[in-house]
C-alpha cells in the first residue's frame, strides 16, 4: 500500500509547506484610514472666480507635495469640497457637517470674510483645526480668533502695511465696498500709515455698495476731497470682484494731479488695466515674481493644463495645501484619529514652503507671516498675461503686523 500512499504525501506536504510559509511571512501593517480634509469655498456667487482658483491651487498643491500619491505617512488623502455660496449661515452649517458627519481631520476655508468669521466658533466647538484661506478680515486673527484657527491668507492689515510702505507723504483717499471686507481694509489702511511712519494723511473715505456699477458720484466726491490737498494725491481702491479702476480712470483723475493706487486683483481684472502703464500698487502674488522651485512647477503645470498662468488665489490654495501637508506630516497616527491638540502645538511657529516662498504661522495669533510685492503696470506687455513688473519684494520685516487677538 505504501506505493499508493506516497504519491498523496508529496502534494499534501507541499500544500502544508506553502501554507506555513505564507503564515510565517511578515504581515504588512495597515496604513490606517483615509485622512479627511474639508475644503469650503464660495463656489457660487460674487466670489466664484476666487473660490475656483483656491480649489485648483489646493489640489495642485497636494499633488505636488505628495508626489502625485495623495497620501501622507502612508494614509490616503480624501478632500471633501463644499460650496458655502459665501453665505455665513451656510458656511457655519457646512463646517459643522464636515467635522461631525464627514469626520474631517482638518478643514480649509473660506472665500468670504463674513462666512469665515461665522465658521470660527464651529472650529472651537469641535476642537478641530480650521485653516483660513483666502478670507482676509483682521477679526479672523483678531478679536474673533480661537486657538484652532490658523490663516495662510494674508490679512487686511498685511495688505494695508504693504501699500503704506509705498506712501511716504501727501494725501490719500480710499474707495471701498460697503461691507466687512471694505471697511476692515480701510481701517487697516489708516492704521498701517501710522505704523509705518508714513506722513501721508487720509482726507476721505468713500464706501459704495458691492453691486455698484455707476461710480460717477462716488468718484466726484473723492476728486473733490483730494484736488486741493498736498501732493502726491493718491486714490486707493480696495475692491473685491470686478474692479472700478477703469471707470474712475475714465473720469481723468490726472486733471487734479491724482494717481490711482489699485490693490492687486485676479489676472482677468488686471488684464483690463493695460491703458494705465506706470500705475503702481501692491499685491499678494503675481506668477512672475517669486523665484523658487515650487512656483516654477506651479506656473509650468498650470500653463500646461489651463493655458494660462496661476493667479493669486491659486497660489493661496497651494499655500493652504502646504500648511495641511506639513501639519499632518508632523502628527503621524495610524489609529485613525488626529489629535487636534498635538496638531495645534505642531503648527504654532511652523514654517512651510509656498509658491511665494517660506511662510510661518506666528505663535501668538496663527497668522502666516509672509512677504508682499510692490508692482508697476507694464508699458510694453509681451502677451496677454504679461501685465506687471516688480518694483520690489516687501519683506515681512518691513510690515509691523500688530497682534490683536488678546490671547
Amino acid at each position: 500500500m505504501n506505493h499508493l500512499i506516497k504519491p498523496l504525501i508529496k502534494p499534501l506536504g507541499a500544500a502544508m509547506l506553502a501554507a506555513f510559509a505564507a503564515g510565517a511571512a511578515p504581515v504588512a501593517l495597515a496604513a490606517g484610514p483615509d485622512l479627511k480634509v474639508a475644503l469650503i469655498a464660495g463656489k457660487t456667487g460674487a466670489l466664484e472666480a476666487y473660490a475656483k482658483e483656491t480649489e485648483t491651487g489646493f489640489m495642485m498643491g497636494l499633488e505636488y507635495l505628495t508626489g502625485g500619491k495623495m497620501e501622507i505617512n502612508g494614509r490616503k488623502l480624501k478632500v471633501i469640497v463644499k460650496d458655502d455660496q459665501s453665505k455665513p449661515d451656510l458656511g457655519r452649517t457646512l463646517l459643522a457637517e464636515a467635522y461631525g458627519d464627514d469626520k474631517a481631520d482638518i478643514a480649509v476655508g473660506t472665500t468670504s470674510s463674513g462666512s469665515a468669521i461665522a465658521m470660527l466658533p464651529v472650529a472651537k466647538e469641535y476642537k478641530k483645526v480650521l485653516i483660513i484661506e483666502p478670507a482676509v478680515a483682521d477679526a479672523i486673527t483678531g478679536e474673533k480668533w480661537n486657538k484652532y484657527v490658523f490663516r495662510t491668507a494674508r490679512s487686511s492689515m498685511q495688505d494695508a502695511l504693504a501699500a503704506a510702505s509705498t506712501l511716504k507723504g501727501g494725501s490719500v483717499a480710499f474707495l471701498a465696498q460697503d461691507y466687512a471686507f471694505g471697511r476692515d481694509a480701510i481701517k487697516a489702511g489708516k492704521e498701517a500709515l501710522s505704523a509705518t511712519g508714513s506722513k501721508a494723511r487720509v482726507v476721505h473715505e468713500e464706501y459704495a455698495p458691492a453691486t455698484t456699477t455707476d461710480f460717477t458720484a462716488s468718484t466726484q466726491r473723492l476728486f473733490d476731497a483730494l484736488k486741493d490737498k498736498p501732493q502726491p494725491r493718491v486714490l486707493g481702491i480696495v475692491w473685491a470682484g470686478p474692479n472700478p479702476m477703469n471707470k474712475i480712470a475714465d473720469m481723468k483723475p490726472e486733471r487734479y494731479g491724482i494717481a490711482l493706487a489699485p490693490g492687486g486683483n485676479i489676472l482677468p481684472v488686471m488684464k483690463t488695466w493695460k491703458s494705465y502703464a506706470g500705475t503702481e500698487g501692491t499685491i499678494y502674488y503675481y506668477y512672475a515674481f517669486p523665484k523658487n522651485k515650487m512656483n516654477d512647477w506651479l506656473v509650468a503645470e498650470h500653463q500646461k493644463r489651463f493655458k494660462s498662468p496661476p493667479d493669486m488665489f491659486t497660489a493661496g490654495g497651494f499655500a493652504a495645501a502646504s500648511a495641511v501637508f506639513n501639519a499632518l506630516s508632523k502628527v503621524p497616527d495610524r489609529s485613525g484619529k488626529i489629535d487636534s491638540e498635538k496638531l495645534v502645538a505642531a503648527m504654532e511657529g511652523m514654517s512651510f514652503d509656498t509658491p511665494k516662498g517660506t511662510m510661518s504661522f506666528r505663535k501668538e495669533d496663527h497668522q502666516a507671516i509672509q512677504s508682499m510685492y510692490h508692482f508697476r503696470i507694464k508699458k510694453n506687455q509681451a502677451n496677454e498675461w504679461d501685465l506687471l513688473e516688480l518694483v520690489r519684494e516687501i519683506p515681512a520685516s518691513e510690515m509691523p503686523l500688530p497682534v490683536k487677538n488678546k490671547r
